[in-house]
């Protein structure tokens, strides 16, 4: 990077450029000049010119406001140009008669001559310099509108080492080659291999990608280009493209560094995907120029390009292809022992109480992700904060779980009595099912306290490991756990509520997926009738076909998918009807306490006949 220009330096460019302005001014002024010289008009005065009327010696005038421009002719009948000032017809007569020799003249404006002509190129050029000065300190506008908005941090600013990222492991050991390249590219390519000209960071949202690439940089101190995909794309044409090149140019000019493109799926979406898209618009020819650069991309150059993407489903497959982004990195939601990680890291600022275990808080957080448990352990110190503690305990982080999955409590939402004994029934028929049948998650708690957007009352599983496959068996249970709040509402009342619309829409979601995906099914064999494909995050792909299939099959599915969620719903209700006197007992008591927590349900739940 060249040093900063002195202050001597700086005001003797400052006195160039006036200089320079004040040498246009004049020449302007003075070709103007000369270009009037140079036409060769004659000014005579207005009794010439009268006089020349009346000789008829005048052959052609032009009459503006103040002047009389045209053409005399000689005794010779030589012809030549001539002008005067305009005077008062009257008064010239009077002149006239009298013998005196007159001639008009139009008063000099200093005012409206600096207006006409100074002023206009003097604010041009004022503006032209501002640009200019703008332009070379980076600052955004028309002139630079192709530059990168790409922001650099560099050693300093990063501040973020792999000590600071957790719950990772695998995906930290494959980015630890890419700093050992920066640090020493001649010792990593002593056997003739090469960097990865791309590494793309794939998994759900808020795993921890780019605080991955951040780390990256930090370990290697170089600087850090970090741009979001949807940067590039402008509503101009070809300014994506222009920003990409310009991007890339700086990273080299800095080199050793990293590039780093958030969001990916904004810039790298794949081509050709809809019919009413043309093949020329701005983002394809910004993704175009994008595999021109990677295409041109030399990583003995010292410069590492790092993406980010959620959706990699959604990629061109130009841009996955080998010698491109030929490596890709799964961030993944953290196991068990990868969420105690990361809660240590993120309580290293909280003050925590002696007694809070934090494999417990591990526990009670299956599926969440690096930033849920950063959301975690702030809402936990928050709710230590109100009730005016000095630490952050055990029940702030269990108030915290709640809140995060079940929605914040509204104690303000008052039930007529007929809707807390019907939410009580409901959510003790889901408790005393899961707690009879085998498999099923641990009951953690039990509330009729309103939470979140609909939930009238709910009922927390604690898992006590985390699991990757389920059986046959296992799904039936929690489909049978799911309809329980229903067939506890009509056996007791004897009809039905709308209480239990989330719990049917789950529950045929899983057998769906246990009659079309998993093919659980004997009528239907083990084939997948998945009506979208799944991507590798586990939602649905935009644009692949869906499977063709009869209207005979599609019927057997339906038929099956009933036949799945009406047994589970005959056992949850042949479950309850044996314990029909305990349900009833039960809901009495959480109507009276209205929470009923672990310690308290335990000897209920002893009561029961398990299957």
């Amino acid at each position: 990077m060249p040093p900063p220009p002195s202050p001597d330096e700086s005001t003797r460019k400052k006195r160039q450029r006036l200089l320079f302005f004040a040498v246009a001014i004049a020449g302007v002024l003075l070709l103007h000049n000369v270009i009037d010289a140079a036409v060769g008009v004659k000014r005579i005065p207005y009794s010439e010119f009268a006089d020349a009327v009346r000789d008829h010696r005048v052959v052609d005038v032009v009459i503006t406001t103040n002047e009389v421009e045209g053409e005399l002719v000689d005794k010779e009948g030589a012809r030549s140009r001539f002008v005067t000032t305009r005077v008062d017809p009257a008064l010239a007569e009077e002149l006239e008669k009298a013998g005196v020799r007159f001639s008009g003249r139009v008063e000099s404006d200093l005012v409206t001559t600096l207006l006409g002509w100074v002023v206009p190129i003097a604010l041009f050029g004022a503006v032209w310099f501002f640009l200019m000065r703008a332009q070379a300190r980076g600052a955004p506008g028309f002139m630079n509108l192709g530059k990168s908005r790409a922001r650099i941090y560099v050693e300093s600013d990063t501040k973020v080492t792999f000590g600071d990222v957790a719950g990772v492991d695998e995906a930290i050991d494959e980015l630890k080659e890419v700093v050992a390249f920066l640090k020493d590219p001649a010792k990593s390519g002593r056997l003739g291999g090469r960097l990865p000209r791309g590494i793309l960071l794939v998994g759900p949202p808020g795993t921890g990608k780019t605080l991955l690439a951040r780390a990256v940089a930090g370990e290697a101190s170089v600087p850090f280009f970090s741009i979001s995909g949807s940067e590039f794309v402008e509503m101009f044409v070809g300014l994506g493209a222009a920003r990409v090149r310009d991007l890339f140019e700086q990273a080299r000019a800095k080199a050793p560094s990293i590039i780093f493109i958030d969001e990916l799926d904004a810039l790298g979406k794949a081509r050709g995907v809809s019919p009413l898209m043309g093949g020329h618009d701005e983002k394809e020819q910004t993704l175009n120029q994008l595999l021109v650069e990677l295409d041109g991309f030399d990583p003995r150059s010292g410069v590492v390009l790092l993406a980010a993407t959620n959706r990699p489903e959604i990629l061109d497959p130009a841009l996955l292809r080998a010698g491109r982004f030929d490596r890709q990195v799964l961030v993944d939601r953290p196991d068990r022992r990868g969420r105690e990680q990361i809660l240590n890291v993120h309580l290293r600022k909280v003050k925590v109480g002696a007694a809070v275990a934090i494999e417990q808080v591990a526990a009670l957080t299956p599926g969440f992700t690096g930033a849920d448990l950063a959301n975690l352990c702030n809402e936990a110190a928050l709710v230590a904060t109100r009730r005016g503690a000095e630490n952050v305990e055990m029940p702030d982080f269990t108030a915290a779980v709640e809140r995060i999955i079940a929605g914040l409590e509204k104690k303000n939402r008052i039930l007529n009595e007929h809707e807390r004994r019907t939410v009580a029934h409901h959510e003790m028929g889901h408790a005393l099912v899961a707690a009879a049948l085998p498999g099923s998650d641990p009951v953690h708690k039990v509330s009729v306290i309103p939470r979140g957007i609909g939930a009238l009352g709910y009922t927390i599983q604690r898992p006590i490991e985390d699991r990757f496959l389920m059986t046959r068996t296992e799904l039936e249970n929690k489909m049978a756990v799911l309809l329980a709040g229903r067939a506890a509402e009509q056996l007791v009342f004897q009809q039905l509520s709308t209480g239990a619309a989330d719990d049917l829409e789950k529950a045929t979601r899983i057998a769906h997926s246990m009659v079309a995906r998993y093919g659980m099914t004997e009528g239907l064999g083990p084939v997948s009738y998945e009506e979208e494909n799944a991507t590798t995050l586990g939602g649905p792909h935009p644009f692949l076909p869906r499977p063709d299939r009869g209207d005979t099959t599609a019927r057997e599915i339906d038929v099956a998918v009933r036949a799945l969620v009406e047994q589970a719903y005959a056992r949850a209700s042949a479950l309850l009807a044996r314990h029909r006197d305990l349900l009833l007992e039960s809901a009495d008591l959480l109507l009276k306490r209205e929470t009923l927590v672990e310690s308290e349900l335990a000897p209920l739940f002893a009561r029961l006949t398990r299957e």
